[in-house]
């Protein structure tokens, strides 16, 4: 690193470093074989086209190719070997939420400023679009550990304008940048209503992986008698018997609800999903889906 990056920021990368290398080694050793990346593909990609042969299925027939008089061809296919990747973050007020030590924020700069260092490592262009309601920063696809650490620094540095929360807007911006399939991975709290429409257009299109950030005060608010609560987004104040049976039922139902929805639309759409808590280690949450990413791609 450069002399003239603060303490701090050196201190996160060196942390992001151990954190890779526990993530590698942990796989490795689950697999019994290399860890090639969670940035391979999992599906195919166009490759060429070549005559009609008997057994080809009649769906695969390029019929723009075949109208031009020179026999019946198909299409012939190859399995992705990478993939560019963009991280959509969200980095709105209420990712200010911790559990007394890290915040949901956070969490998420670590999660993108980890990806970012295995991307550099295995050669894939990684880049960064952090939104609220707004775009808050954009960063194109980079190759190489100057692009992850400058990826990192900028997110390290980032205060964001706007503490407004727009998920389905964030995913637009996303998808009108985005002009081949890519893996995007979403992260953000899903504390937003209107999202579902265009995370359904962003799974489509996309290799989506999604992860939930939670605190467990969102879901299991301490006691703390009447007390004024602030809303993290609009600043709004008002006074709350957090004591109360009803206020407490309504605090855990709504949480329950918001992790029932959006897993619901993942599983619809077999889209990768994980839900991490500012709690404890999330490490073996993330070894999991790389596991699972890679022999996905094998049984490919």
């Amino acid at each position: 690193m450069n002399p003239s990056v603060p303490p701090a920021l050196t201190a996160l990368v060196r942390r992001l470093r151990h954190l890779e290398i526990r993530i590698r080694k942990a796989v490795e050793a689950q697999l019994q074989g290399d860890f090639h990346s969670v940035f391979k593909g999992t599906g195919l990609e166009f490759d060429d086209v070549r005559l009609y042969q008997y057994g080809d299925e009649v769906r695969a027939i390029d019929w723009a190719v075949s109208s031009k008089g020179h026999g019946t061809f198909v299409k012939t296919y190859k399995e992705e070997k990478e993939q560019q990747v963009l991280v959509l973050l969200d980095v709105s007020g209420s990712l200010d939420v911790s559990d007394g030590q890290r915040r949901k924020l956070d969490v998420a700069r670590d999660i993108a400023g980890l990806l970012a260092l295995s991307a550099a490592r295995q050669g894939s262009a990684l880049g960064l679009l952090a939104f609220s309601d707004q775009k808050e920063l954009y960063l194109p696809p980079g190759k190489g550990p100057r692009a992850a650490y400058a990826l990192i620094r900028r997110l390290f540095e980032l205060v964001p304008v706007s503490r407004g929360t727009g998920v389905g807007a964030g995913i637009r911006q996303a998808l009108g940048m985005l002009k081949r399939r890519s893996l995007v991975v979403l992260i953000s709290d899903f504390i937003d209503g209107s999202y579902e429409r265009e995370l359904t257009m962003l799974a489509q299109r996309h290799d989506l992986i999604v992860v939930q950030l939670l605190a467990p005060r969102e879901r299991h608010f301490p006691a703390l008698g009447i007390v004024p609560l602030c809303d993290a987004e609009t600043g709004q104040v008002r006074w709350v018997n957090t004591s109360a049976p009803g206020f407490r039922a309504r605090v855990e139902a709504a949480a329950a609800r918001r992790e029932a929805e959006l897993v619901n639309i993942c599983r619809c759409h077999r889209t990768g999903f994980l839900a991490l808590s500012t709690e404890g280690d999330f490490v073996p949450q993330l070894v999991n889906l790389f596991r699972h990413r890679q022999q996905s791609g094998r049984r490919g």
